[in-house]
């Protein structure tokens, strides 16, 4: 098909081509013959290649072939889960290794009852879980759902009931070193409660039953948290014709007294020993009742001590009570003797003259308290005119010779 342009506008990128029919088409300039101008005419021949057509239709199915097979051949498998062990409170619940094929995991979740209860962490590498703290003699639903980029599965619901408490098919156990009269005697008791022994720890072991605790096994069972017991826990159970608690079968427990006898500590536990050792080097405790005297003796000392002092405090009350005029004439000579230690040598005849006059005064005031006013004036003007001056304790004397 050929037709015939006229060119408009040249640009360096686009040219502007008019048709017959006064249409404008843009038209790479790269495309069209060098030296054309404006108002020049191109001719350009347009037809339909057909062979390139197919080999470009064959190659894009050949692609898509390939994304297919690699991608879309096989998707990711529905898991599937069942239950490996129950007892009277617990799961042990296990699913077949997951088949992703192309896609890419985002989660693995485990649901209860319709309610999810968790994630499975490393659920590539893990195949099994365990679920405690169930209620017992009670039906519940688990099942699994894969979330992939290619989709999500969910597995079939398992239906488990737990064991009631005499039913002993849900005990799993495992021995450690063990005599071995003991391990068969153990072997024949577990076939009889319809219970099952197991190589090595696992994580459907729900006792160890060892009589001495160490081992590599005792060390995972340690470390996995299960119970530890002896071998009297079984026949124990089977006697009972129940499960019974483990708390007086443990390894490091107290054996319970035999008849008549006195009650025996592990042979088992290398603790037990040092530690009734320990016990035995204790020294004794101080007799008491020497220690009591000592202390009965020391209070009535300390009793006797206070009643004195109480004597002692009234005797005292009473002589301060005599004795308070007198420390009120004391009082008035020390402050004299004070002022007298400060003033000049000149001034000691005029103090002393002071101090004589209130001495006299402090004295009227004694004699007027003890009723005897009239005999004890007169006896105190007698000595006082006596007495005379008293002598200054500045004449004779420096600061430093004068009593405070």
């Amino acid at each position: 098909m050929l037709v015939s342009l006229t060119v408009g506008k040249v640009d360096a990128g686009v040219t502007v081509l008019l048709t017959p029919d006064k249409r404008l088409i843009e038209f790479p300039s790269i495309l069209l013959p060098p030296n054309i101008v404006s108002g020049s005419i191109v001719d350009i021949t347009v037809s339909r290649n057909h062979e390139s057509e197919a080999k470009a239709e064959a190659q894009f199915s050949a692609l898509q072939d390939r994304i297919f097979s690699s991608f879309g051949a096989s998707s990711p498998s529905t898991p599937v889960l069942r239950c490996r062990n129950a007892t009277q409170t617990s799961v042990v619940l296990e699913w077949d290794p997951i088949e992703l094929a192309t896609a890419d995991l985002i989660s693995l979740s485990l649901y209860r009852n319709g309610q999810k209860a968790g994630n499975i962490p490393r659920p590539l590498h893990m195949h099994s879980t365990k679920i405690s703290g169930l209620a017992v003699d009670n039906e519940y639903s688990f099942h699994l759902v894969l979330r992939t980029t290619a989709g999500t599965y969910a597995s079939k619901q398992v239906i488990v009931r737990t064991h009631k408490m005499t039913d002993l098919s849900g005990i799993t156990i495992t021995t450690g070193i063990l005599p071995p009269h003991i391990r068969e005697e153990l072997s024949k008791a577990v076939e009889r409660i319809g219970a099952k022994i197991v190589d090595g720890v696992r994580i459907d072991t729900t006792h160890f039953v060892t009589t001495e605790g160490r081992g590599v096994a005792w060390e995972k069972a340690v470390e996995m948290n299960i119970p530890v017991v002896r071998p009297e826990w079984v026949e124990a159970c089977e006697k009972n014709g129940r499960i019974l608690g483990v708390t007086k079968f443990y390894l490091d427990a107290i054996r319970p007294a035999p008849s008549g006898g006195v009650e025996e500590t592990p042979r088992s536990t290398p603790t037990s020993a040092p530690a009734q050792q320990n016990q035995k080097e204790l020294p004794q405790a101080p007799a008491q009742p020497s220690a009591n005297k000592e202390t009965e003796a020391k209070k009535d000392e300390e009793k006797s001590d206070s009643s004195e002092e109480e004597d002692n405090d009234e005797k005292g009350g009473d002589e301060e009570k005599v004795a308070a005029p007198n420390e009120q004439k004391v009082r008035f000579e020390d402050k004299d003797t004070q002022k007298v230690a400060l003033r000049p040598g000149g001034q000691s005849q005029t103090t002393g003259e002071d101090a004589e006059e209130k001495q006299t005064e402090a004295e009227a005031e004694t004699e007027k308290e003890k009723e005897k006013e009239k005999e004890k004036q007169k006896e105190g003007e007698d000595s006082s005119d006596d007495k005379g001056p008293a002598p200054s304790p500045g004449d004779e004397a420096s600061f430093q010779n004068v009593e405070l």
